[in-house]
């Protein structure tokens, strides 16, 4: 059975689950009775690579615990506006709310009013440890997080742990929480990651493609009237040699018109499960009239959002290493720590970015403003376009008037792909639904900056280089050998 994890309670890990957070220090509060959690029949999916051999770990699930009575009287706001739900609040599950955009995400919707529940595998920070790899920042365990976040607000978020490939999960979780909502983050986000070898290519296809199906037929046999709001990337599109436009695109052929799915030019195994993504929901929308929005961000950079600044052990992850670390993310590490700025091949590459303030605030509205039944949305997410270049010269920039001393590298691009082009793609969707941006200004920069100084003396050198090449990847399992 799939039940909550309370966050008002005590939790007993059983010996074969090792939690991956840090101790929460500063909240101190009273926990009532514990329960034990125990592993799934059903084998994770996850991979575990110990000595070149692939090992499985377990979904993890609380045994039969009630909701807390302080959880279920919590006041219901966040209504969707009509006459009969006044004065209820709309629940939202956040798959994968213990990431970077997901806790972010799953926080900003409890402050606003929002019944929330994360759901995750916790997975992400199992490749942590499998790389050898870690945040910039110190992070809490999700359990402790959560405590914290009772504490210092009185808002109680829901906290189910499993896979959700493992589908009688997924659907327990669905009928115990039973959400108008579904924030779907529950998917491996690296590009590089699912670069680095054959097992890891698979799971990503695997985990991403068959997690969001499991979730679309959750929604259909469960909660019909749910709304999906999808993460997707930017990436889908490619680089084309025309106007990219948010979703669709009308072209006239032969002297006939029609409006069609954008092209999409994925440019790594992780990039096509997206695609993959994109083309299962908008079908199961056409044949069962799911309602959905897929959300095409661009690249994420910064840590602070006003919930997460909250406290320290609410403090959001940040990410600078090759495999993980976002452009701008890694720049301002490598400012902060003297290392020069490395710029993949000739730089040109441009993207669409955005503040993670600016995430949260785009999944609030495509929730407050939900698809119709059988609709398939698309919005591309993202408030400013750079090149590579660009960024360095504004890091650099910005160092140099903290008394940085801050120089760019050019090396070589381990990547595929074209390293000058045309980009111009339209986001203007979610600005009529009332975005309002957080755009990269010299004083956030400077912030940014020096929030990255703050916690250099734990960046691991190591990790700065790129170490996954798209031409070099193979079938044999790569490890990350001791030091």
């Amino acid at each position: 059975m799939a039940h909550l994890l309370s966050t008002s309670c005590c939790v007993k890990i059983s010996s074969s689950y090792k939690p991956h957070g840090q101790p929460l220090n500063q909240v101190r509060t009273a926990l009532p009775t514990s329960f034990t959690i125990q592993t799934s029949k059903a084998p994770f999916k996850g991979l575990v690579f110990q000595g070149g051999k692939v090992g499985r770990s377990c979904v993890v699930r609380a045994t039969a615990a009630p909701v807390s009575k302080e959880a279920s009287a919590q006041p219901r706001s966040g209504s969707n506006g009509s006459p009969n739900e006044a004065s209820k609040a709309q629940r939202v599950m956040v798959i994968g709310g213990d990431g970077y955009c997901g806790w972010a995400t799953a926080l900003h919707l409890s402050n606003k009013g929002y019944e929330v529940a994360i759901v995750d595998s916790l997975v992400r920070r199992l490749f942590d440890h499998q790389l050898g790899l870690d945040s910039l920042t110190p992070i809490a365990s999700i359990h402790n997080r959560l405590r914290c976040w009772k504490a210092v607000t009185g808002k109680t978020i829901e906290l189910y742990i499993g896979d959700i490939c493992d589908f009688e999960f997924l659907s327990e979780t669905f009928n115990s929480f039973e959400p108008d909502a579904v924030v779907h983050f529950g998917e491996q986000r690296s590009a590089p990651y699912s670069m680095i070898d054959r097992p890891r290519a698979v799971f990503t296809q695997h985990n991403n493609v068959i997690g969001t199906l499991n979730v679309l037929f959750a929604i259909k046999e469960f909660r019909e009237q749910c709304h999906l709001v999808k993460l997707g990337t930017m990436g889908e599109y490619g680089t084309p040699n025309i106007d990219i436009e948010e979703g669709y695109i009308t072209i006239t052929h032969n002297g006939r018109t029609d409006t069609l799915p954008y092209p999409k030019q994925a440019s790594s195994f992780y990039h096509l499960s997206k695609v993959h993504d994109s083309n299962n929901i908008a079908f199961t929308c056409k044949a069962w009239g799911i309602r959905a929005t897929d959300l095409n961000q661009g690249v994420v950079y910064g840590v602070r959002t006003d919930e997460t600044s909250l406290h320290e052990d609410l403090c959001n992850r940040f990410d600078y290493d090759g495999v993980f670390g976002t452009a701008l993310n890694r720049f301002c590490v490598q400012a902060a720590v003297g290392h020069p700025l490395t710029v993949y091949g000739k730089g040109g590459q441009t993207r669409g970015y955005l503040d993670i303030r600016d995430t949260v605030q785009c999944v609030e509205l495509a929730i407050a403003n939900p698809a119709k039944p059988g609709e398939f949305r698309v919005f591309n997410q993202f408030t400013e376009q750079f090149s590579v270049n660009e960024l360095a010269a504004l890091v650099t920039k910005a160092g140099t008037k903290l008394g940085l001393d801050v120089e760019t590298i050019t090396v070589p691009n381990p990547r595929v792909e074209a390293e000058e082009h045309y980009y111009n793609a339209k986001h203007t969707k979610l600005i009529e639904l009332g975005l309002k941006p957080h755009l990269l200004s010299d004083s956030l920069l400077d912030s940014l900056l020096n929030f990255t100084v703050q916690f250099k003396d734990r960046v691991d050198r190591k990790q700065i280089m790129p170490s996954v090449s798209w031409r070099k990847m193979g079938v044999k399992p790569q490890t990350v050998p001791a030091d």
